[in-house]
């Protein structure tokens, strides 16, 4: 990372570092407990090399461990144009309301209540979309995935996704899951494979509705939570639903231009409840992954308390952040000038994240949704 001025203090250009093409991790580790885990001080800026089954000694009785329990669907359809040209259609989230006056009023930063975020289901068809090619993909157009799946093109929006109509004989939900493909980043330049239905998932996904994995969590096991709460500690989850924009880096020279997606949330009342017991004993909060972070910041009412319910979110989190609801990190390690990347900073210090990769880099870390995981503590 390269240091530089901008208006908000920080640039974009601070977040930018060299990593050797083989520290992308393309395959995940055979157990899931067994990627390295960084353990990074925010205080002192010391770094510590363990393993992720080694987490739970980090944990004490009383804290709360906060995951996302948001489910990858298989978001990408691959078929052709009546043409015989090859398409392809990455499904982003559901449209409610009139499509084509969605496609017309969209824009980047704005959600208005015809482009809300609802969970895919039977009787929504409509869909806010990526697609390629791009050019070709016109209104009225149409990809056929199969038989039985094909989508047509309804409108464009005014950053260039689509909102297109799913047709199928069997049921919308049926033909995604059947016919569908794993979303998997492109940075790992592979075609999913049958591993990735299971190992680009949580143990404990349960909502469908991402687009990309939240990629901390993939660490965990059944029986490594198990021990996390056998040290004394409560889990509780929360939902958001992680779009696209997770993969895109900041093109600006100042963060602070940079437009954020809105994400839909969900914080349930139990999840408020147990947070609040935390702080009461004097418990920590552990948030996996950068989405637990966003969400927990953007329903805080303070370090006491947060707000039940569901909503979306586009908050974007960089140096400088005065954090109120979060004590701990658990984290991969992020892409160059990304958001995620930018928020781990906001938490533990540019320099002190800056360092950190640098020795990740040197001792070699898996890196990226696959790869190895970092704990920031106090």
């Amino acid at each position: 990372m390269e240091k530089g001025l901008a208006p908000s203090g920080v640039s974009t250009a601070d977040f930018d570092y060299e990593l050797p093409p083989e520290r992308i991790a393309k395959y995940p580790l055979e157990r899931r407990s067994d990627s390295r885990l960084m353990v990074l001080s925010r205080s002192t800026g010391a770094v510590e090399h363990r393993r992720f089954r080694d987490l739970p000694a980090l944990i004490d009785p009383g804290d709360l461990l906060v995951v996302n329990d948001t489910r990858v669907f298989p978001a990408r359809l691959r078929g052709r144009k009546l043409t015989g040209a090859a398409a392809e259609v990455l499904l982003l989230r559901p449209v409610s309301g009139d499509a084509e006056e969605a496609a017309q009023q969209w824009a980047p930063g704005r959600e208005p209540d015809a482009v809300r975020s609802i969970p895919p289901g039977e009787h929504h068809h409509d869909w806010e979309a990526l697609v390629r090619p791009g050019r070709k993909l016109k209104p009225g157009r149409v990809v056929v995935v199969s038989p039985e799946l094909s989508v047509r093109i309804l409108g464009v929006c005014r950053d260039g996704r689509r909102i297109v109509r799913l047709e199928s004989r069997i049921g919308v939900r049926e033909a995604i899951e059947r016919f569908g493909r794993v979303p998997l980043p492109p940075y790992l330049e592979r075609d999913d494979e049958p591993l990735d239905r299971e190992r680009y998932q949580t143990v404990y996904a349960r909502h469908r509705g991402s687009v990309a994995a939240p990629t901390a969590g993939l660490h965990f096991t059944g029986e490594l939570l198990g021990q996390v709460e056998a040290r004394g500690a409560v889990r509780v989850a929360l939902t958001l639903h992680v779009g696209a924009a997770t993969f895109r880096p900041v093109d600006v020279a100042d963060p602070a231009d940079h437009v954020m997606d809105s994400e839909g949330y969900e914080v349930s009342a139990e999840a408020a409840m147990e947070y609040r017991r935390c702080r009461r004993r004097g418990g920590r909060v552990w948030a996996v992954g950068t989405t637990v972070v966003r969400t927990l910041e953007s329903v805080s009412d303070g370090r006491d308390r947060i707000r039940a319910g569901t909503g979306t979110t586009d908050l974007f989190i960089r140096p400088p952040h005065d954090f109120k609801a979060v004590d701990c990190l658990i984290t991969n390690f992020h892409l160059p000038r990304s958001t995620l990347l930018m928020l781990v900073a906001a938490l533990a210090g540019v320099d002190t994240v800056r360092d950190a990769y640098a020795a990740a880099i040197g001792a070699g870390y898996r890196f990226y949704s696959y790869g190895d995981a970092m704990a920031v503590i106090p």
